[in-house]
């Protein structure tokens, strides 16, 4: 039974309303009233995510209605709060409770991070309440780690940089985002979306494109030494030759010669254990193992923390605070205790696990000892999969080394030298859990960017010795084509994120990159939702319109190093070491900068997109009426400030092998549905026929299927989304 430490009523404000259920469980809140649970010492309510957020222009000012250059920037004096309707109710109800007499104290229990600060304060401040705050600062939503937060409840103070953070990067976004938005599409006439992180990511995507593009491949070639070793075939490999000729010239006088090992090199090496997850290489390697993006991995690890069963996600360490060593062994025993399979490793070596310096917020994602009690049966099978690499990552971390032997042999063969390599595996340490881990998940591990597996075993090298002499030997001739920078996925892309700018920057810089590890995911989602990037399987790939829009961005708005240095910036604003006011005033100065290179673009470099002005109109734009005109990459509306536009490439048709053309964007305005032929049904692995049906909503299309009736009346399939 929880026991009330503090003689005064409280409030607690969670962060969503599963949130608040597992802590009003815990303080005896079990009275359900109109959106807040109470008992005998206090309320827990919740907010929805993000409740309020910051108003649209023209709440500032009717004039902004209309986009336009001349009217920009845009920089509120006094920044404006709005709840959006959905909410409105639920904002009513947190308004009411914290202006109430009958509580002490209001409790922040939002996440314990920059955003979970910044959602409950906008609250506040919007509420108009006084009432002192308390923060609940926990890494765990065990029913013990939030009795010890609330005995151990901070000051708000304590977070006031954290919080100025928060509000920091919230304002520079709006900041970038209204006003290069608007300032480019009036430029191009041309609808183009800023970001301030998300338009540096799309640069990157946009350079791999173009390396791709630009690359010239080369072809050549490569003879082998096949060599008869003990009955195992040992595969020597000579330079690379530009020519057919002169490498089937080097087989020719090879093949049935002797060949002589003139030297030999072997090493024993050791893979040492993987550090502890945090979110950024959590969702890497679900990628490569699973296929999952990083937003679904975020969401099966949300998911986990709310339900006890893995520590708090949103974190950028990779280790333990040193008074968690016990804990670690516990909780490893609990792993091998729900997973079986990862006992394959005895050793139990935690105390590498442990280091504080190195923990800022919140210490690596580790499972908690509730698993051994979870019934893990509901559990969806991408979340039973992330709790699984969330336990064989500890078990792991805290394992063996991985010992193997690699072998260099130097062959010579007609005066010609030729190489061979292998490796062998001596003590599988850690890598037989991960081994493990992969056959229980039935992981694809062969993906291309599959490298978890620190070494492989190669070809057996064992019974070459230096001197040693083979005849005969024959030969084959393989042909190879030097290949282009390979496309990112989303693995590879959010390790460059985390690493963006590094290269520029002191050793000792905390936070390089391109956002924060909870923020990356939804920076590629809007990539991809905004029409300028696209998922292909793994691969994250810029589209025609993403790389038409970075060839106009200057270098600073899509430098990732002044991303990198802003986001560093941030860091040491949430530790006192940098003054907030300095960095807004560099993103203003950013905006003027933009603006005045702006109004000097001029000519025939303001029609780079075209114009619609000579086109003829497809149809009627469904939320103004204005025309609507096809653009290279898309349908959009010829009034600026209309958010309609229609992509050819969407993700809703992609999947069924269709883009969007012209015939179909002019029915579907028309009618709101349009027949579809050939559409493909990879479950079926057949094509089929069907009505595509669009409706406007939330500022974007959504599509749906309507299936034609077969010749007996009835419909062949049920609609689908």
């Amino acid at each position: 039974m929880y026991q009330n430490p503090f003689t005064e009523r409280f409030l607690v404000i969670a962060e969503k309303p599963s949130v608040a259920r597992t802590i009003a469980q815990v303080l005896v809140c079990e009275d359900k009233r109109d959106g807040y649970l109470e008992g005998p010492d206090g309320a827990v309510s919740w907010c929805f995510g993000h409740l309020a957020e910051y108003a649209m222009p023209e709440a500032y000012d009717e004039r902004y209605r209309k986009w336009s250059l001349e009217a920009l920037p845009i920089i509120p004096e006094k920044w404006k709060l709005e709840v959006t309707e959905d909410k409105a109710k639920q904002f009513k109800t947190l308004k009411d409770l914290l202006n109430s007499r009958e509580f002490s104290y209001v409790v922040n229990a939002c996440d314990a991070g920059r955003e979970g600060e910044l959602i409950f304060n906008r609250v506040y401040e919007l509420s108009g309440s006084r009432m002192p705050v308390k923060r609940l600062w926990i890494s765990s939503m065990e029913d013990n780690a939030i009795r010890e937060g609330f005995r151990t409840l901070k000051s708000a103070d304590e977070y006031r940089n954290l919080a100025d953070a928060s509000v920091c990067r919230a304002q520079a976004d709006w900041l970038v985002g209204m006003n290069a938005s608007r300032a480019f599409t009036k430029v191009y006439d041309y609808r183009l979306s800023v970001g301030r992180v998300q338009t540096p990511t799309l640069a990157m995507l946009a350079d791999r494109e173009a390396a791709i593009g630009g690359f010239q491949k080369e072809q050549y070639f490569i003879t082998h030494l096949l060599i008869d070793s003990q009955g195992k075939t040992i595969d020597a490999v000579s330079e690379h030759f530009t020519s057919r000729e002169e490498a089937n010239r080097l087989a020719g006088m090879c093949e049935g010669r002797n060949a002589l090992v003139t030297s030999l090199d072997r090493q024993t090496k050791t893979a040492a254990p993987p550090k502890l997850y945090d979110l950024t290489t959590l969702q890497r390697d679900a990628n490569r193992l699973f296929g999952y993006t990083a937003a679904k991995t975020l969401e099966c690890a949300q998911t986990l923390y709310e339900n006890k069963l893995i520590t708090y996600p949103r974190t950028d360490s990779n280790y333990l605070t040193d008074d968690m060593e016990q804990t670690a062994r516990n909780v490893i025993a609990a792993s091998k205790e729900v997973f079986p399979f990862l006992a394959a490793d005895p050793a139990e070596e935690t105390g590498r696990l442990l280091n504080s310096k190195k923990v800022s917020d919140h210490h690596a994602i580790i499972p908690t000892v509730e698993i051994r009690n979870a019934d893990l049966s509901g559990r969806s099978v991408e979340e039973k999969n992330v709790l699984i690499m969330v336990a064989a990552r500890l078990v792991c971390a805290a394992g063996r080394p991985h010992v193997y032997e690699t072998v260099k042999a130097a062959l010579q063969c007609c005066g010609y030298s030729f190489s061979a390599s292998g490796r062998s595996v001596k003590e599988p340490g850690w890598k037989a859990i991960e081994e493990a881990m992969r056959k229980q998940c039935r992981a694809d591990a062969e993906s291309e960017t599959d490298d978890l597996s620190v070494v492989s075993d190669g070809q057996d090298l064992s019974a070459l010795y230096q001197g040693a002499s083979f005849s005969p030997v024959h030969t084959k001739v393989s042909e190879h084509w030097t290949q282009p920078p390979k496309r990112y996925t989303e693995d590879t892309l959010l390790a460059a994120m985390e690493r963006a700018g590094s290269s520029d920057m002191e050793a000792d810089v905390e936070r390089k990159g391109l956002g924060t590890p909870a923020t990356r995911a939804s920076i590629i989602d809007k990539l991809i939702q905004s029409g300028y990037a696209v998922r292909k399987k793994k691969q994250v790939i810029a589209t025609d319109a993403g790389r038409q829009l970075i060839s106009v961005m200057p270098e600073y708005l899509k430098s990732v190093k002044m991303t990198a240095d802003w986001e560093n910036q941030l860091l040491m604003i949430e530790r006192g070491q940098y003054d907030n006011r300095t960095f807004m005033n560099g993103i203003t100065g950013m905006l003027q900068r933009m603006l005045e290179e702006c109004r000097q673009i001029e000519g025939d470099e303001r029609n780079r997109f075209g114009t619609h002005k000579e086109r003829e109109a497809i149809g009627t734009c469904p939320v103004c009426g204005s025309p609507v005109y096809e653009g290279k990459q898309n349908f959009y509306c010829s009034n600026r400030d209309c958010r309609f536009v229609l992509w050819k490439e969407n993700r809703y048709l992609e999947r069924m092998q269709k883009k969007l053309d012209a015939g179909m964007a002019k029915d579907l305005l028309a009618k709101g549905r349009t027949r579809v032929k050939d559409l493909y049904s990879a479950k079926k692995d057949k094509l089929f026929t069907a009505d595509l049906l669009m409706e406007w909503k939330d500022g974007r299309a959504m599509f749906s299927l309507d299936f034609p009736k077969t010749s007996g009346g009835r419909q062949r399939g049920a609609r689908s989304r």
